[in-house]
């Protein structure tokens, strides 16, 4: 089974450009990170929910803890394409898990971040109210239907 399969959601691919590498000729780990963030974004919003109207709700997410592991360099010219999943979820507390693939499908970078679930009153980890839970619920089962073949660093107990 290919990442694809076990990593469904993709990004628009992304050229890496001059500005982007460093002075040893590869892109700068800067900006796997920030490739990574800002790739999420649609990811979190569209498919995770967590829309503006989420956050006026007075719900949101803070990030509790990121890695990134480095695995190939990525040079000028190249494009890459990251992939995402839902890893794990409790009711406080979500596991998502990216890739970022070459043009050859080659595995660049693993990245990993675990979100608190936030009551934005308190501003404080809260529990997920349903429909919301079950939405993400539904999304992690059908991510998780095959097992990925990569060591992660980050858990969560799920469900």
């Amino acid at each position: 089974m290919t990442i694809q399969h076990t990593f469904p959601y993709p990004s628009k691919p992304i050229s890496i450009t001059q500005n982007m590498c460093d002075y040893n000729g590869h892109m700068n780990v800067l900006y796997y990170s920030q490739i990574f963030g800002e790739a999420i974004e649609d990811f979190y919003v569209t498919t995770l929910g967590f829309s503006a109207e989420y956050f006026e709700s007075g719900f949101s997410s803070f990030t509790l803890e990121d890695n990134v592991k480095y695995l190939k360099e990525c040079f000028l010219g190249e494009v890459v394409v990251t992939r995402y999943r839902l890893h794990r979820v409790n009711e406080k507390l979500i596991h998502l898990v990216a890739v970022m693939l070459n043009e050859k499908d080659q595995l660049c970078a693993i990245y990993e971040t675990i979100l608190g679930h936030i009551d934005m009153d308190t501003r404080k980890i809260a529990p997920m109210k349903d429909p919301f839970f079950d939405n993400l619920r539904q999304i992690m089962q059908e991510h998780t239907q095959l097992d990925i073949d990569i060591s992660l660093r980050l858990q969560i107990k799920g469900f």
